[in-house]
């Protein structure tokens, strides 16, 4: 019982320093946040900063593997798709729905601070998911295109979509935008 209590503890303190850190870069860009601001925003001892993290860029890489292993989760309920398109249409979904659920978190990140760090996760996260994709349905449909250069193709269409739908929160509905997608990728497996 006592373990239980200390790990709800644990939890409870690093969801707060991530809450704080987070309040933190609405208003100013993560390289002029010090320690001091989030252990003072957080209303915690730098003592207690320091057992949960090394450092803000120790803090900042931990904030953001949660958030890749949460689009991971997100990204691997994609399965039991029959065709390609099938497979980007549901991989877009899902990259918008997790934008949405985490909407706060991205525009903080991206938008208030241009992060490549969480532009690296993204990719790396849907580079990970198109690769496994390609690999199941080999490469016959692409013919003597690279894997590789199949992969960044779609990556890019994705990564563009989804920033684009953080960035103009109104401009394009999740409808519309699955609509215009539907449309613009063509049946690849025929």
């Amino acid at each position: 019982m006592k373990d239980k209590k200390l790990d709800l503890r644990i939890i409870k303190t690093k969801k707060n320093i991530y809450e704080a850190l987070l309040m933190l870069m609405e208003t100013k860009p993560f390289e002029e946040i010090k320690v001091s601001d989030i252990c003072e925003k957080a209303m915690i001892n730098r003592s207690t900063f320091y057992a949960h993290f090394e450092d803000k860029y120790f803090l900042f890489n931990s904030l953001i593997t949660d958030l890749k292993d949460r689009l991971k989760k997100e990204l691997n309920k994609n399965k039991n798709i029959s065709n390609s398109k099938e497979y980007y249409m549901e991989l877009i979904k899902l990259l918008l729905d997790h934008f949405e659920s985490e909407k706060d978190i991205y525009t903080k990140i991206m938008l208030n601070n241009r992060n490549s760090i969480a532009m690296d996760m993204l990719y790396e996260a849907l580079n990970e998911d198109i690769t496994k994709r390609i690999e199941v349905i080999g490469n016959d449909l692409y013919k003597e295109i690279p894997s590789e250069f199949v992969s960044r193709f779609f990556l890019g269409a994705l990564l563009n979509v989804g920033l684009e739908s953080i960035k103009r929160k109104n401009s394009y509905s999740k409808e519309q935008i699955l609509n215009y997608l539907n449309i613009l990728i063509f049946e690849l497996d025929k």
